[in-house]
């Protein structure tokens, strides 16, 4: 029997084309598959952009499936341990010395069957409680301290701390692409020259300067912002979410270590700003340093200055590079027998690290619903239902770190308008007034965070829940303290335990 060639086409390389590429050929089995075939088609004339360089712990998930030893992964990459993020002057403005900061930990608070310590801590005295995320788990210590998140003889992608990385990006591609190749991905080296639609929109073929015109079954546009192939496509119009989230433009600049003896930090720093933020992720041996920033509130030279200031003296011939983005996200984004994946599906911005999420979340859904034969129409309807979805969530969470500030520049005050916060995270914030985020406020298949996410972020930027009219209703205060003091112990046993963050840097790279 002969079986018709199935062909998928990914146009663009970068982390999402590649990425898309090897996950597709390793979940569809293409080196057992002859009648299958997936290339990438990729320009030599447009580079990677590196907007961010952290990573969620999904991304673990992922590498394992795809076959990348880890070591080599973090040595091919220049990788680090990414343990959560460390959010720096959200709440307020320095106050002469004095500077708020909180921890968005990647594990979960501590939890044992039928006791949540959270309505515990919100009734314990403001004045004398723990931050949150340091009461709830060990992990905030743990980066504290600069230790890692594992020890050296830990099973490859397995740690008693959840955790992701922080990488060079362009590194990144290229392991990937190694990846892809060795599953039997082909690869062309084209620009892309033209797309040609049938009558009902459809990519018929597309043409290239180089190698003339390619044909498949299934289009994946990675071609970044630029999104070469589902821009035009009927009905993929573009959503802006400006509205809600301000941020538009980011100058970054990657430095080599100041003092490279110092400790390394295992989680990313993101320090606000007079109109957003700027982000530091340690490298192994640099370090990347990005301005995000509204320009309805600040120049470009405003930003450039804030940058300077954050990096420091010692810097004067630092090479920066300006990104300017547009927030939001094509409501289809699988149209006919194209689909859009990483930029060119949309981009919210770098906070929280939701780029390669929502790439990851995007290829798994292809994975899966791709068809083995005829037309795409009913997968694409419900493709682009859980990714619009997911991308209106990711809005509400990125919207709660800024509008809960208490800053008072102009920026922060126009985040907290009323007007320019989702109507359902409006609501949720009226809810938890009263009790905190719980599991049956999210439905897990178009949520990138969990309800606990939300509690590190609404706890750590002083977001008040009142419990106090059902106080009697939590009468295991003394299981609640015992629980509250286990943490602390295990949080010692860390610390004693777990290497420093540096030392198994320096040992996964000096193995082969």
């Amino acid at each position: 029997m002969t079986t018709n060639k199935r062909r998928i086409l990914v146009v663009g390389g970068g982390t999402a084309g590649w990425l898309t590429a090897a996950y597709l050929a390793k979940f569809l089995g293409l080196s057992e598959r002859s009648h299958l075939e997936i290339t990438v088609l990729e320009s030599p004339d447009i580079g990677i952009i590196g907007v961010g360089e952290g990573t969620f712990p999904t991304i673990r998930s992922t590498l394992q499936f795809l076959g990348i030893d880890e070591r080599r992964f973090i040595r091919e990459t220049s990788a680090t341990f990414k343990q959560g993020i460390r959010f720096v002057d959200w709440a307020h403005a320095p106050r002469g010395e004095e500077r708020h900061q909180f921890f968005h930990p990647f594990e979960a608070p501590f939890y044992t069957e039928g006791t949540s310590l959270v309505p515990y801590w919100l009734l314990q005295d403001e004045a004398t409680r723990q931050p949150f995320a340091k009461a709830m788990t060990i992990q905030e210590r743990v980066a504290e301290a600069c230790r890692a998140p594992k020890r050296a003889h830990e099973a490859a992608y397995a740690a008693p701390l959840n955790y992701a990385y922080h990488f060079d990006a362009m590194r990144l591609a290229t392991v990937l692409a190694e990846r892809a190749r060795e599953l039997g991905v082909q690869y062309v080296e084209a620009t892309l020259s033209g797309v040609i639609r049938d009558a009902a929109g459809a990519i018929e073929h597309i043409d290239t300067l180089q190698h003339g015109s390619f044909k498949a079954d299934l289009y994946v546009d990675c071609t970044g912002f630029r999104a070469e192939l589902i821009g035009e496509a009927p009905g993929a119009t573009f959503k802006s979410v400006r509205q809600q989230l301000f941020t538009d433009r980011a100058l970054t600049c990657k430095l080599p270590l100041d003092r490279p003896e110092a400790p390394m930090e295992s989680c990313t720093i993101a320090t606000a700003h007079e109109a957003g933020w700027t982000w530091e992720i340690g490298l192994n041996g640099s370090r990347g340093i990005g301005c995000v920033y509204s320009s309805d509130h600040i120049s470009d030279e405003r930003a450039a200055e804030i940058l300077r200031a954050y990096v420091g003296p010692g810097h004067e011939d630092m090479v920066t590079r300006s990104i300017p983005f547009a927030p939001g996200y094509r409501e289809q984004q699988w149209v006919k027998n194209c689909v859009a994946v990483g930029l060119s599906a949309g981009f919210l911005e770098p906070l929280e690290s939701t780029g390669l999420v929502l790439i990851e979340a995007a290829i798994g859904m292809i994975a899966e619903m791709l068809p083995h034969s005829g037309p795409m129409e009913a997968p694409a309807r419900r493709f682009n239902e859980l990714m619009r979805t997911r991308f209106e969530n990711i809005v509400s969470f990125l919207k709660l770190h800024y509008c809960l500030s208490q800053r008072g520049e102009p920026f922060w005050r126009d985040n907290a308008e009323a007007a320019t916060i989702p109507e359902r995270l409006a609501e949720l914030l009226e809810q938890w007034k009263l009790r905190p985020p719980g599991r049956f406020d999210f439905v897990l298949d178009t949520e990138s965070f969990a309800f606990f996410n939300y509690q590190y972020i609404l706890y750590g930027m002083g977001f008040r829940t009142d419990l106090s009219a059902g106080r009697e209703d939590f009468h295991q205060v003394a299981e609640a303290d015992k629980l509250f003091a286990k943490i602390r112990r295990f949080g010692d046993r860390a610390l004693n335990d777990l290497p420093s963050h540096k030392a198994l840097i320096e040992q996964i790279n000096s193995s082969v």
